[in-house]
């Protein structure tokens, strides 16, 4: 699985938001400066967010962005599928959509199984586990292992 740059400048966005919540809607320069991402970038996928019902938005002097629900009801499986879509896909389908034959049949319920992890793992982490740096003890028990940060 690749986690596309757009993805990963989208938890952060929505990050620096959780930590400032309950505050002013905060600019998209102070997110873009306060995490390196290109202002530009970021305004895209500000629109994504918003139209995924992630942020909320105000125009105007006093505007900026904020989250539209609190950050222990966004998993990081909701911030990815804002702005980029389903999870995993398979040639840019969903797996369920795949049919295969032959001896290329097993790779079906092997395709399923990775996109039902990768969900497991996503859908498990909110927003504010990753701001209160209170991962899950499954993610952190796969992180802690030495092979987890090996480049095979």
């Amino acid at each position: 699985m690749r986690i596309s740059a757009r993805a990963d400048y989208a938890v952060r966005a929505v990050l620096e938001l959780a930590v400032r919540q309950g505050g002013d809607p905060v600019k998209a320069e102070t997110i873009s400066d306060a995490q390196g991402i290109p202002h530009k970038f970021l305004e895209g996928i500000l629109g994504d967010l918003r139209r995924g019902g992630i942020v909320d938005s105000r125009r105007g002097g006093g505007g900026g962005y904020r989250l539209a629900r609190e950050p222990d009801g966004i998993t990081v499986a909701d911030v990815i599928r804002a702005v980029d879509g389903p999870i995993v896909s398979v040639r840019g389908e969903r797996p369920t959509g795949l049919t295969y034959t032959g001896t290329a049949q097993p790779l079906l319920p092997l395709w399923i199984a990775l996109r039902a992890n990768v969900r497991k793992i996503l859908e498990g982490v909110t927003v504010a586990d990753i701001a209160a740096d209170a991962l899950p003890d499954p993610v952190r028990e796969l992180a802690a292992e030495p092979a987890a940060w090996e480049n095979p």
